[in-house]
């Protein structure tokens, strides 16, 4: 059995990457130990490229289907190799690799922790997760092969998946931090961010060997920080909708609001008090955020007492907010609070 298969290697005469493995992007030709026989035949098929290294140096790349025959080919490479091996018999082996040059398809990225900037709308921090897919080729196998592949026999795509995985948020972060896009805009402004974001990745994948040929964001999502104070604004933004529908004002709407929960409550002068600020408060807010002319105050024949327990009853709001924003702690807010009650 063993001179059959001594016989068998000796009369092997073909050098292919036969049924090649769709995650493969490099593979070593180890099928007859590394040596190659005077009238060997290589076979590149489509899709496919070839590296030859010989004493631990890149001899010769060919990047398109091809079939040579070793024994007549005048290639500057085989001719190289012919002056160092007598009849292709050697200690010193060539190393035959097959890469492939057809693209690698919907390779999935995420970002693994929330981009973080702030959102230049409504001033606060967002944390923002996002999530597509992309496809490249091998452009420079040189590169490729010296900088990525180095010792390895055979080179996946999930492999290089795992480097570049890494190297897409750095950029896709310090994009969104420099465009300055406010949550409201992310999906209707998608495609001029993938454009912009192509061309800063492409970058990345030539250094590495490779072209970048498609990248895609399929979706985004926010962190829970930043959904609940974005559900806050909608809230309000459609509580002040609402009021101007019927012909009042975001802070009428509080006052009213105000009014009842007092009637429910003991000490209703403070619960008065702290409705009607907050609705102050509030319609300002929403008022500078959507750029209405929405008017929060009270009547415009209101006298000095009146003006003074609303500036009373909106400091109580904004001291509420810093207060449920974790601006100050719980013994500073109350002490506080309890200062401006017994102004009112």
């Amino acid at each position: 059995m063993a001179i059959f298969d001594g016989l068998q290697r000796q009369l092997r005469s073909v050098i292919e990457w036969r049924d090649p493995d769709p995650d493969i992007l490099l593979y070593q030709w180890t099928d007859n130990g590394d040596e190659i026989k005077n009238a060997s035949k290589l076979i590149v098929g489509p899709g496919q490229g070839c590296i030859f290294v010989y004493e631990g140096r890149i001899r010769y790349v060919l990047q398109e289907e091809k079939m040579i025959s070793v024994k007549s080919s005048n290639m500057p490479f085989w001719t190289t190799i012919k002056k160092f091996m007598q009849f292709f018999e050697s200690e010193h082996k060539v190393g035959i690799y097959f890469f492939r040059t057809s693209k690698v398809l919907d390779q999935k990225w995420g970002t693994t922790s929330p981009i973080k900037y702030e959102d230049p709308k409504y001033n606060f921090p967002v944390g923002l997760k996002a999530y597509g897919n992309y496809s490249y080729r091998i452009s420079d196998p040189k590169s490729f092969f010296v900088d990525i592949v180095g010792s390895h026999q055979n080179y996946t795509a999930t492999e290089f998946r795992h480097v570049m995985s890494n190297r897409l948020v750095q950029p896709i972060t310090d994009f969104l931090s420099e465009s300055r896009y406010s949550y409201t805009d992310i999906d209707a402004n998608r495609e001029e961010i993938v454009t912009q974001l192509q061309k800063s990745l492409a970058k990345d994948f030539e250094k590495l060997g490779f072209a970048l040929s498609d990248f895609r964001i399929e979706g985004t999502d926010f962190d829970q920080n930043t959904l609940k104070r974005i559900n806050r604004i909608a809230d309000l933004t459609a509580e002040a909708h609402a009021a101007e529908a019927v012909g009042m004002t975001y802070a009428g709407v509080q006052q009213m609001e105000a009014m009842r929960e007092a009637a429910r409550n003991e000490g209703g002068a403070a619960g008065i008090g702290m409705g009607l600020g907050a609705g102050m408060g509030f319609g300002n807010t929403m008022a500078n955020a959507m750029g209405s002319e929405m008017i929060a105050g009270s009547p415009a024949n209101s006298g000095s007492a009146n003006q003074n327990s609303t500036d009373l009853a909106a400091k109580l709001s904004q001291l509420k907010r810093l207060f449920e924003d974790e601006l100050i702690d719980e013994q500073d807010y109350k002490k506080k609070k309890q200062e401006i009650l017994d102004k009112m």
